[in-house]
């Protein structure tokens, strides 16, 4: 009965499909990423729709993903970007990462 009971549940979370993912602005604020970007002006670091549109059309989400995960710095100038692994689960990165690149 116990191994009928976990293969229903097994199978009910497969039907369910992929967790839902927090919102994007939600992520920005626990990421702290609003602390340093905005939408369409530079404060510290670039605007989000600079960042979407310098790397338009590239197949660059790992090395965002990366980069916002470890940080980095000579990009967008000489301000670094401090790490930031930690703040976010993986899925939560990529999908601040994602969002960034569709704006």
């Amino acid at each position: 009965m116990k191994t009928a009971m976990t293969v229903v549940f097994a199978a009910g979370a497969l039907l369910a499909g992929p967790v839902a993912v927090a919102d994007p602005a939600a992520l920005l604020q626990k990421g702290g990423c609003a602390a340093c970007h905005s939408m369409d002006k530079k404060i510290l670091g670039p605007a989000f729709k600079d960042v979407a549109a310098k790397y338009k059309g590239q197949d660059v989400e790992a090395v965002l993903i990366k980069k916002v995960k470890e940080g980095g710095s000579g990009v967008w100038g000489p301000m670094p970007m401090p790490p930031n692994a930690g703040k976010l689960a993986d899925d939560e990165f990529k999908a601040v990462v994602e969002w960034v690149l569709a704006q």
